[in-house]
Formats: structure tokens, sequence, C-alpha cells
């Protein structure tokens, strides 16, 4: 199988928008990008797809943005994930090989040796360019369901924090790629709360402040169970599914905090 084809059947709407021609110009980077890039487009049919892709400076109406959000595939996250870790990466000047490492590495957990390789050939030449943040996450805000983008955003602060620290510039901009795709305060406190160490992450966690009742913490606890359990990503495939247990382990490692710290 030549360096590419591995993504290019599982690509929707990525294909068009300013995700499309990031892609474009990285394969165009590569030896075989002539060959692949058919491939990759899918035999003609990028032209078809680019010209369903929506303005992305408008909203589409909210039909059309369910109906296409619905169809999230594996690759589209996976091209999506590429992108802004890149963006993340590059947040403090300085790509330290350590987050590098961490991209590969949990790439290889995920798609295993082989495709984590091809991946990260595209991610180099992917880094290489100059991202416009907004309009990339405009796009993904507006085609990938919540569930998904909750799944990037937990992604990018691994990537922040695999150095041993998460600088300012880095929070920034990962703060900026949340609001960007649409996720609410809350939702990104809950998600920082997890690479974070400090006596009330549990209650950010759960989205909850101290002051919550017994009865409260329960039902946050339920709600956030329903909200990051794996289920809500098996649409991308077992590997994303895996990947999500992470965040779901967290919210119950919370819960059984507090149950211990309130005797309940």
């Amino acid at each position: 199988m030549s360096a590419l084809k591995w993504i290019g059947a599982t690509l929707g709407w990525t294909l068009g928008g300013p995700i499309g021609a990031i892609i474009g110009l990285a394969l165009g980077s590569l030896g075989d990008a002539m060959s692949d890039k058919e491939n990759l487009l899918g035999n003609g049919q990028a032209k078809t797809q680019q010209k369903r892709q929506p303005n992305y400076r408008r909203q589409p109406n909210y039909r059309t943005q369910q109906q296409r959000r619905s169809q999230t595939t594996s690759g589209d996250f996976e091209v999506s994930l590429l992108i802004l870790a890149s963006v993340v990466i590059k947040a403090d000047g300085v790509q330290d090989q350590r987050e590098l490492d961490y991209v590969r590495l949990k790439f290889v957990e995920l798609y295993g040796k082989d495709r984590a390789n091809k991946a990260f050939r595209l991610f180099k030449n992917i880094s290489s360019q100059k991202v416009s943040t907004r309009d990339v996450c405009l796009q993904i805000q507006q085609m990938m369901d919540h569930a998904s983008r909750l799944q990037l955003l937990h992604f990018l602060f691994g990537i922040a924090k695999a150095d041993g620290m998460v600088t300012d510039d880095e929070e920034d901009q990962v703060q900026r790629i949340s609001n960007y795709l649409g996720i609410s305060s809350r939702d990104y406190s809950s998600i920082k709360a997890m690479f974070y160490n400090s006596s009330d992450n549990a209650y950010k966690i759960l989205e909850i402040d101290k002051t919550a009742t017994t009865d409260q913490i329960k039902k946050a606890y339920r709600n956030m169970a329903k909200k990051y359990h794996p289920d809500r990503v098996e649409h991308l495939g077992e590997e994303h599914r895996k990947g999500a247990e992470e965040k779901f382990k967290q919210v119950q490692k919370a819960y059984e905090f507090l149950q211990k710290e309130r005797r309940f």
C-alpha cells in the first residue's frame, strides 16, 4: 500500500474547505504525491465534495450541519487531529521532541505502527505550513459532533503536557482552539482539570463547585459519564472508542475521590 492510500477511503468532509487546502499542499510535498493524491481525493470525488462545502464564515442551516456531523469518519478526525496538533506544538515557538514523540506514540496506540508512521509523514508536511487556526476550527466545529470535538481537545492537552508542563502560550492556544471549536468554558475546564493537580480538580472535572450537595454530585457524575462515555465516539472506529476511555476513567476517579472525601 502506498504511503497515503491508508486514509483516502475514509475521508469525507475534510476534502474541501481550509482543511482540504492544507492536506492538498502537504501531499504535494511528498515524493509519491501524484499517485497518492488521486487516491486520497477519491478518483475525482474531491471536486464534488468541495462544491458541497459551505462558506465557512457563515453558519449552515441546522439540518445540514447535523447531517454532516453524523458523517464524520475516522479519517476526518485523524486529519483534523494532525492539523491541530501541529498548531499546539508550535504554540511556544519550539517543536519539542517530547511533544513530537507523544503524537507519534498516541498514533501508534490508536492505529498501529504502520499507519502511525504514514500519518507522521503527513504531519511533518502539515507542520511546515502556516495554518489559519480559526478557519480550520470553524470547519471542524460545523462538521464534527460534540463528543468528537471533546476528544480532540483532550488529545491537544496531552500534547501540551507531554514535556512535563503546559506553557502559557500552549494553554492560550488550546483555549483559543476550544473557543473556535464551540466548546463551552465548563467543558474546557473539565478536560483541562484532567491534566493538572489541584485540590478542586474533582469538582472541575464533574463541572460543579465545592458547594455542591451529595445529590448534585451524583447527578453531575451521571451527566458527565454520559457525555464522556466511549460509545459517544464509536462512529469514529474502535481505535477512537478506546482512546475515549481515558477521559471516562478520569470522570470515574473524580467521583470516587468525592465519595471518599464526602463519605457517601
